[in-house]
């Protein structure tokens, strides 16, 4: 147990971090294309960019955390998220392309904190465990909103990044000191090979538990990219200031710290985790699609309302898919297998907001690329229930 809180609290930190500096730049986007003169639909490509170097990561990091730890590999996805940072600072397209290299290299944070969380949480424990260490994931996008604004209103947008650049590479050298025993199981004769990627791609397709929570990622984490990269300045363009709109995508993500928690419990043995994926699917379609109907006459506590609404579906799932991937990997490929499961999270990461951004492109809507967007979780929602309920179905004939 105390080797269990303190590989939870050190991938808790380094997760949030690695969050709060992917998210970060979207989050300042007004400030910045107000100032670089830069065209608001490429948030998307800068997204789709981040997301399809993630895909390439985390369906391959696998040896990688074998070979050389997975404290090791958290490490350096919060020095490449400092990098990243660093590279956006300057605002020159041509090298924020290499920003959101950067930091999408560093999605290989949660395969190796998944990795290591499976060695010292048992079968029963791992979907509260991998809930509450995910909750980071919404705190990092709950201080983003919040203290992003506050800085660049204070500082400026580049010293914004410069801060949240600062903390990550001091959180990075501070996990040395818990290296020796977290990283004890890393196996040095584990060789790379280019075949990790199709291996761990194939291992994940022919596995169905396992390609059902990949297509799952697919819809979940391509709606969360595409509304964390153009909710805030979306609600910037009906009129809110960027610190308004901060506050409000800040605040709500305090309930999505709450949802992580409650479904990792409930999915503990008390509901199937199928039913709570399905069920929170067609809650996500329900209240993405309710944003597209924002506009100046709405009052903020119903704008509020509804963007809770939305971190508490969009933004809930996590503990849940990767308890559920831990649990039918085997052993040995729990990294592997949770990065195999998360690569097609990125190719949702990677296509949805292109597709946003291209409609943004052609009709100058933000609306109509929240409900497009929306649709893959409404397919994802019924294909959940209705395999839960046939299942049960089946089990009681």
């Amino acid at each position: 147990m105390h080797w269990l809180l303190l590989a939870l609290g050190s991938m808790f930190v380094q997760q949030t971090l690695v969050t709060l500096g992917k998210v970060l730049p979207t989050v300042l986007a007004p400030a910045i294309v107000e100032e670089m003169k830069i065209d608001p639909s490429l948030l998307g490509v800068y997204v789709g960019i981040m997301a399809g170097t993630s895909l390439i990561v985390q369906a391959g990091c696998g040896s990688v955390i074998v070979r050389y730890g997975a404290l090791r590999v958290s490490q350096l996805a919060l020095l490449l998220t400092a990098i990243g940072l660093g590279l956006a600072m300057p605002g020159l397209i041509p090298i924020l392309v290499f920003s959101a290299i950067a930091i999408g290299t560093a999605a290989s944070s949660t395969p190796a904190s998944s990795h290591l969380l499976g060695r010292y949480s048992s079968t029963k424990q791992a979907p509260l465990v991998f809930s509450v260490k995910q909750t980071a994931v919404p705190l990092g996008l709950l201080v983003a909103g919040l203290l992003g604004p506050i800085f660049t209103q204070l500082f400026g947008w580049r010293s914004a990044l410069f801060i949240i650049a600062f903390f990550c590479l001091l959180v990075a050298i501070s996990l040395e000191f818990l290296r020796k025993e977290f990283d004890s199981d890393r196996d040095r004769n584990k060789k790379f090979h280019f075949s990790d990627f199709k291996g761990t791609i194939f291992l994940v397709l022919r596995t169905s538990g396992l390609k059902s929570l990949a297509i799952g990622c697919f819809a979940f984490v391509g709606l969360q990219a595409t509304f964390v990269a153009y909710f805030v300045i979306y609600l910037t363009e009906i009129g809110y200031s960027l610190l308004d709109a901060g506050r409000i995508f800040s605040s709500a993500f305090a309930v999505a710290i709450i949802g992580r928690i409650f479904w990792g419990w409930a999915s503990s043995g008390y509901i199937n985790p199928r039913v709570i994926l399905g069920s929170l699917a067609l809650a996500m379609y329900v209240s993405v699609s309710l944003t597209s109907l924002f506009n100046e006459n709405w009052y903020d506590w119903q704008i509020l309302l509804v963007a809770v609404f939305v971190t508490g579906t969009v933004f809930s799932w996590h503990g849940v898919v990767l308890a559920e991937a831990v649990r039918l990997a085997p052993n040995k490929m729990r990294g592997a297998v949770t990065g195999g499961v998360l690569a097609f999270g990125q190719c949702g990461g990677l296509v949805l907001p292109l597709v946003y951004s291209s409609l943004l492109k052609l009709t100058g809507s933000y609306q109509l690329g929240f409900l497009v967007c929306a649709l893959p979780a409404l397919f994802v929602g019924i294909v959940f229930v209705y395999s839960a309920f046939y299942q049960s179905k089946f089990r009681r004939t």
